[in-house]
C-alpha cells in the first residue's frame, strides 16, 4: 500500500492533510474478467467485480498500445501467421528490459507474447508465449507442426522427424512454430527449414513450452470509455491525492506568496502535473516553463506552445539556440555515459529561468518525474531541493503513478497530448538523445527524414574520422563510449569494429575563466579537463566531500566544508568558495584527485594504507573507473599522500 505523501526523510508541511490510502501495486495491475478490461484498483467500477491480479515484469510501467504499435503488431501477426485475432482488442504494453524497445503484450488479461525491436535486423519481432500460441492455434494453420501422441514429457525436448505427424511447408530455420499433439498445444523453435525436415536424422525442432490447458479470447471488446468508467473511483482518488500534495506544500507560510512554476516538457508526465497544478491552485500565479534545447522534435515545441496558449497558462520558454551544433564538433556525439549535451542544452537555460524565479526567494517547481521511468529515479521523494540549483524546490505529486494511470487521467480529462505518442514514441525528448531507442531513431527517419539525415551524416563523418565503419552508426553503437556486454556481444556477432583507431585523448587540465566573483556570493574558478569520464570523477570525489551524482544530467556535485564543486561530463569544472585563495586551492586539489582517478594503475598502495577500508579497486570491466572511494572516507588524506601517480607524475 502506498500513500501519496512525503518521504520520511522530509518533514511534512504544517497544513498538510493526511490522505486516504490508495491501492498501489508495484508489479501488477488487476483485470475484470466480467467486463474484460484492466483495473488500476481491485474493484471494477462498472460491475463491482474484484479483478484478477495480472503480474507484470519489472518495472511494471504498463501502458496502452498506440495506434502505430497496433499497426506493427498487426503486420507481424499477419505476415507470420496469416491472422490477427487481437485486431479489435484492447492491448496493453508493459516495458521490460531488452537490447532495445521491448514490451510484453497483454490482451484480455493474458500475456500473449513480446514485441521487440531487434538491433541485428533493425526490425520488429514478435515472440509468442505459451498462451499466445494457444490463441493463435485457434485462428491459423500456418507455421504449425503436429507431433505424434507420446507419453513422454515434451516441454524443453527436441523432436526428430519420425516423431512428427504433420507440418506446414512455410517454416524457416530459427523461427518459432506452433506445436500441437492430440492432447497438448504450445510452441517451439525450428532447427531447419521445413523442406529439409525429412532428410534430417537429427532433431528438427525443439519444444519450448506445451501443456493441456485451453485459452480462448473473450467475446467482449470494451473501449477506452468503458475503461475510464471502470476506473473512475481510483482516478478521482489519484487526482485528489496529487492535488492535496501540491496544495499542502505551496500553501506553507514561507511559500504562499511565491509564484508556482510547472516544468513542462511537452510530454505526458508534465502534461498531467500541469493540469493537476492549475486545478489545485486556481487563485495562485502559475507559470509553465519549457526548456527548448534546440534539438527538440518540432511536434513537441509546437504542442507545448499551443497547449499553454489555448489554456491561458503563462508560458516561459528558455532556449539553448544552436549550442548543441556549436559544441558537438568539439565533444563528439553525446553518449549514455557522456551526456555533455544536458549541461549545455538543459542546465544553462534552466538556470536562467530559476535565477529569475528565485529573485523573490525559493523557486517552487512542480515536476512530473516518476519512479517507474528509470532506476535512477526509483528513490525520489515527494519533495526535494535541487542539489544542482539550491534555490529550486521540486515537488513530485505523481512520482508513484504508472503510465497507464497517466494515460487514463489524460483520456478522462480529455487533455490534448503530444502527437508523437501516437506515432510510436515512448518518450518525446531530444530527437538525437543517446538514451532514445534505436526503434525511435528508425521512426524519426520515417517522419522527419531531413532531421535524421543531418544527424546521421554527422555520425558517419565522426565514425570515419575515428576509423569506425558505417555499421557502427547504423546499429546504434555510437550511443555508448564504453559498450555494455549486450552491445559487445552484438558487435562480435555482426563482426563490427568498435574500437576507434584514434587514441584516447590524454589527461589535461586548463583553467578557462580565472577567479571571478559569484552572483550568489564568494568566488568561482572554472576549468576544463580532457581525457576523463564523469564516472571516474564520481568514483573518487568522496575524498573531498559529500557527493551527489546524476548520470542522467552527466553532473557531479561535491560539497566540502568551505566550497562547492561541480564536475560535468563535458569536462567542465566549477569551484565556488568564500575566498579567492580557497577557490583556487580547492580547484587545484580537485584536478589532482581527478588525475589520480584517470591515471590509476591499481597498484593497491592506497587501498592498503586506508584505515577504514574506503578505497576499492575494480577490474575496469563494468565502467571506466579503476579506483572508488566510498562514503566511509574520513578525509584523512593518507591515500593521497601515498599515491604514486601524484608523487611521480612525469614518470607515468
Amino acid at each position: 500500500m502506498q500513500k501519496s505523501t512525503f518521504s520520511k526523510r522530509k518533514s511534512r508541511p504544517r497544513n498538510y492533510k493526511k490522505q486516504k490510502q490508495i491501492t498501489y501495486n508495484k508489479n501488477y495491475i488487476f483485470w475484470c474478467n466480467r467486463c474484460n478490461l484492466p483495473l488500476i484498483g481491485k474493484e471494477c467500477g462498472i460491475c463491482n467485480n474484484i479483478g484478477n491480479k495480472i503480474n507484470l515484469s519489472q518495472p511494471g510501467d504498463v501502458r496502452f498500445c498506440s495506434s502505430y504499435e497496433r499497426e506493427i503488431l498487426s503486420q507481424k501477426l499477419q505476415s507470420i501467421y496469416g491472422c490477427n485475432p487481437i485486431e479489435d482488442k484492447l492491448i496493453l504494453l508493459n516495458k521490460i528490459p531488452g537490447e532495445d524497445k521491448t514490451d510484453e503484450v497483454i490482451v484480455d488479461g493474458y500475456h500473449i507474447g513480446t514485441l521487440r525491436f531487434d538491433l541485428e535486423t533493425l526490425d520488429y519481432k514478435f515472440d509468442i508465449s505459451l498462451v499466445g500460441s494457444k490463441i493463435l492455434l485457434n485462428h491459423t494453420d500456418k507455421k504449425t507442426v503436429t507431433v505424434k501422441d507420446t507419453k513422454r514429457h515434451l516441454s524443453g525436448k527436441k523432436v526428430k522427424f519420425d516423431q512428427i505427424e504433420y507440418y506446414t511447408d512455410d517454416i524457416k530455420n530459427g523461427e518459432q512454430v506452433l506445436i500441437k499433439t492430440p492432447k497438448l498445444t504450445g510452441y517451439g523453435t525450428a532447427y531447419l527449414d521445413s523442406k529439409d525436415f525429412s532428410a534430417s536424422e537429427k532433431a528438427v525442432l525443439k519444444v519450448k513450452k506445451i501443456d493441456n490447458s485451453e485459452v480462448t479470447l473473450s467475446e467482449k471488446n470494451p473501449d477506452l470509455n468503458d475503461v475510464i468508467i471502470a476506473n473512475a473511483s481510483h482516478l478521482k482518488q489519484l487526482q485528489k491525492n496529487a492535488m492535496n500534495t501540491i496544495k499542502g506544500i505551496v500553501n506553507q507560510k514561507e511559500y504562499k506568496n511565491l509564484p508556482v512554476h510547472v516544468s513542462f516538457s511537452g510530454g505526458k508526465d508534465s502534461l498531467v502535473v500541469l493540469d493537476l497544478t492549475r486545478k489545485a491552485l486556481k487563485n495562485r500565479e502559475l507559470k509553465a516553463f519549457f526548456i527548448n534545447t534546440g534539438i527538440e522534435y518540432p511536434e513537441t515545441v509546437e504542442f507545448a506552445r499551443r497547449f499553454t496558449s489555448e489554456n491561458n497558462i503563462d508560458f516561459v520558454e528558455s532556449g539553448a539556440g544552436n549550442k548543441f551544433w556549436e559544441k558537438v564538433g568539439d565533444f563528439g556525439p553525446p553518449a549514455k555515459d557522456f551526456r555533455w549535451c544536458c549541461k549545455v542544452c538543459k542546465l544553462a537555460p534552466a538556470n536562467t529561468i530559476i535565477d529569475k524565479c528565485s529573485e523573490k526567494g525559493m523557486c517552487l517547481t512542480v515536476d512530473g518525474k516518476r519512479t517507474y521511468e528509470s532506476f535512477s529515479r526509483s528513490a525520489i521523494s515527494t519533495i526535494e531541493q535541487n542539489p544542482f540549483v539550491p534555490n529550486q524546490l521540486n515537488i513530485f505529486p505523481i512520482k508513484d503513478w504508472k503510465a497507464i494511470e497517466l494515460w487514463l487521467y489524460i483520456y478522462w480529462q480529455k487533455l490534448e497530448y503530444n502527437p508523437l505518442y501516437d506515432m510510436g514514441f515512448e518518450r518525446v525528448g531530444c530527437y538525437l538523445c543517446p538514451a532514445a531507442l534505436s526503434a525511435e531513431y528508425q521512426r524519426m527517419k520515417e517522419i522527419h527524414p531531413e532531421m535524421y539525415e543531418h544527424w546521421n551524416n554527422f555520425l558517419l563523418n565522426w565514425a570515419h574520422r575515428n576509423g569506425l565503419p558505417d555499421e557502427f552508426v547504423e546499429h546504434g553503437f555510437w550511443r555508448w563510449r564504453q559498450l555494455p556486454p549486450k552491445m559487445l556481444k552484438l558487435a562480435e556477432k555482426l563482426d563490427i569494429r568498435t574500437t576507434p583507431e584514434k587514441p584516447e585523448e590524454p589527461f589535461s587540465v586548463e583553467m578557462t575563466s580565472g577567479i571571478s566573483p559569484c552572483k550568489s556570493g564568494g568566488y568561482t574558478v572554472e576549468g576544463t579537463v580532457k581525457g576523463m569520464y564523469i564516472d571516474q570523477a564520481a568514483g573518487i570525489m568522496n575524498i573531498m566531500g559529500k557527493t551527489v551524482f546524476s548520470q542522467d544530467l552527466g553532473t557531479l556535485l561535491v560539497k566540502t566544508d568551505t566550497a562547492s564543486i561541480k564536475v560535468f561530463s563535458s569536462g567542465n569544472i566549477q569551484v565556488t568558495a568564500k575566498t579567492k585563495d580557497e577557490s583556487h586551492s580547492v580547484f587545484k586539489e580537485t584536478t589532482r584527485q581527478l588525475k589520480r582517478a584517470v591515471k590509476c594503475k591499481k597498484c593497491g598502495i592506497c587501498k592498503d594504507i586506508c584505515p577504514v577500508g574506503a578505497v576499492k579497486l575494480s577490474d575496469g570491466t563494468e565502467n571506466h573507473t579503476n579506483i572508488t572511494i566510498d562514503e566511509s572516507c574520513t578525509k584523512c588524506g593518507k591515500c593521497t599522500q601515498s599515491c604514486v601517480i601524484l608523487k611521480y607524475p612525469d614518470n607515468l
